[in-house]
């Protein structure tokens, strides 16, 4: 019996040893440095629909700051990361953008770059929020964005408040502009913008002697360019995006009408000189942030995109660029990143990017950013002005 308990003793200690090595080698092997993390960064934008053009400018943006910097091997808590992206179409609806968000956060993403329009950040920020998944936006610049007391909500670029004031007070001060005729969208980004630009312009003494409504839908403004046309305004200033702007400025000059023409952000792109033809020319739109051949890297991004994507950049990659390296810098100042560990970060980040200095206030805006007014002459978006642009102090 005793060779028998031996027996028994001798192979129970041998198996308990080799059962404690494996479960060693596997610690070490899933702790070591060599480890590969991988991070998830979704992005929504409208990848269809009449924005497409520049929500598939801002997914591009995106993408080459990802591969930008997995080409870099970032260290993040002594692991190298691998990024991965996960872009989802919103279809610059709020609706969609809700079920998108909820999709993303399903999808366990690490932060969201987005999503493009106000429309669609302001509903899907809730989601983000309620998750805690940190969200910067490259381009919504509704005041609500920030306003409705979300930690995890950014943006890189000027609110509408920021670009409103400088808007109207160029009007009234620079192009002399005392009659005003406005119309917006009636969208989040189109009626905060045109509100914020009459506030500044009536500020400045102009008077705004008709404010009128279409959709982010329409492309026949007739009736209302003809009802604004009897009361001859010094300059229409138009709150939308290109799609509308274009075919608004088309039908403005086939009226006959010589007024000055001026909208937002949402009409400084290439897209919307091709498609208003000759009647682009003169134009006026601001962008947030220096002119891009001025900052630091500019022209390098430009020259790059042009090169990865075979055409120029419609209006917001450099923002996504920008809203992504933002928030690897918080992650690798965090040394995790998990949206728990780097979100409190992420506000004490002060980072030189593409488009400016970048460093936000206790909402999540962009402190001290600058904006370009731009007019359209020979055919091209041409720079006239840039108007503020503080360096932010590092926390």
């Amino acid at each position: 019996m005793l060779p028998n308990k031996l027996s028994i003793i001798f192979v129970l200690t041998v198996s308990a040893t080799l059962f404690g090595c494996g479960k060693t080698e596997t610690q070490t092997a899933s702790s070591g440095n060599t480890a590969e993390l991988v991070v998830k960064i979704g992005a929504s934008a409208p990848l269809t629909g009449p924005q497409a053009h520049i929500g598939k400018d801002n997914e591009n943006g995106t993408r080459m700051a990802i591969e930008d910097a997995n080409a870099k091997g970032v260290i993040i808590g002594g692991k190298k990361v691998r990024f991965e992206l996960l872009s989802e179409d919103d279809q610059a609806d709020g609706k969609t953008a809700t079920i998108v968000a909820q999709k993303l956060v399903d999808a366990k993403v690490n932060g969201v770059i987005g999503h493009l329009n106000s429309g669609t950040t302001v509903p899907a920020s809730r989601i983000y929020s309620d998750n805690g998944i940190p969200q910067i936006s490259p381009s919504a610049t509704s005041i609500a964005f920030t306003t409705q007391g979300f930690k995890t909500a950014f943006r890189v670029m000027t609110n509408d408040a920021q670009q409103g004031k400088v808007l109207g007070d160029y009007a009234v001060k620079k192009l002399s502009a005392k009659k005003i005729a406005v119309i917006d969208d009636r969208s989040i980004y189109g009626q905060g913008i045109a509100d914020e630009f009459v506030k500044s312009a009536q500020a400045n003494g102009a008077q705004i002697i008709a404010r009128e409504y279409t959709t982010d839908k329409s492309v026949d403004f007739a009736t209302v360019l003809t009802t604004i046309k009897s009361k001859q305004p010094d300059l229409i200033f138009y709150g939308g995006m290109d799609p509308q702007g274009s075919p608004m400025v088309k039908q403005l000059r086939g009226l006959g009408m010589k007024t000055q023409f001026m909208m937002g952000d949402g009409g400084y792109t290439p897209k919307f000189i091709e498609n208003a033809g000759g009647a682009a020319e003169g134009a006026y739109a601001s962008l947030p942030g220096m002119p891009l051949d001025i900052m630091p890297g500019g022209r390098d991004f430009a020259t790059r995109y042009e090169a990865q994507f075979k055409q120029p950049i419609q209006l917001y990659a450099p923002f996504c660029y920008d809203a992504v390296n933002v928030m690897i810098a918080a992650m690798q100042k965090a040394g995790s990143a998990e949206p728990a560990k780097y979100l409190p970060e992420l506000g004490k980040v002060v980072f030189d990017g593409v488009t400016a200095k970048i460093a936000f206030d206790e909402k999540g805006d962009l402190k001290g950013g600058a904006v370009t007014m731009y007019q359209v002459r020979q055919g091209k978006w041409q720079v006239v002005e840039t108007i503020g642009g503080v360096a932010p102090v590092a926390k």
